[in-house]
């Protein structure tokens, strides 16, 4: 079963408002497992109430930044993944290229249009 990899701030966590609860809703109707991923260091992981989140957080405190493929390579080798064994949606397109190359297939999801049908498509074809 794949693991779903979902971008922190700016999809799921919203800057002030904490966790999207639509987006949590969605996420929680597959049983595979979660990974958010952050480039947060100590004090923004605070910020955003990211050590309340239901799922697992991974960060590597902007070193390298999710637009630098090795970030994806390091995070896959730290939970012992290959690329293909996940999926990942990014609000950044940047980022969301950076994991492509490291061979995810990954979504750029629109944080302003918050298209939950259009991301429920993504992972129903892609898990």
């Amino acid at each position: 079963m794949k693991t779903i990899l979902v971008d922190a701030v700016d999809a799921f966590v919203i800057e002030g408002a904490g966790v999207f609860k639509d987006m949590h809703d969605l996420l929680e109707q597959y049983l595979n497992r979660k990974i958010i991923l952050t480039g947060a260091d100590d004090e923004q992981f605070k910020t955003f109430g990211l050590d309340a989140m239901p799922y697992e957080v991974f960060t590597l405190k902007h070193d390298p930044e999710k637009t630098d493929p090795r970030y994806f390579e390091l995070m896959l080798r730290h939970f012992g993944l290959h690329a293909d064994d996940a999926v990942y949606f990014e609000h950044n397109a940047l980022a969301v290229e950076s994991a492509r190359t490291a061979g995810i297939t990954s979504y750029h999801y629109d944080s302003e249009k918050k298209d939950l049908h259009a991301l429920k498509k993504f992972l129903d074809d892609n898990l």
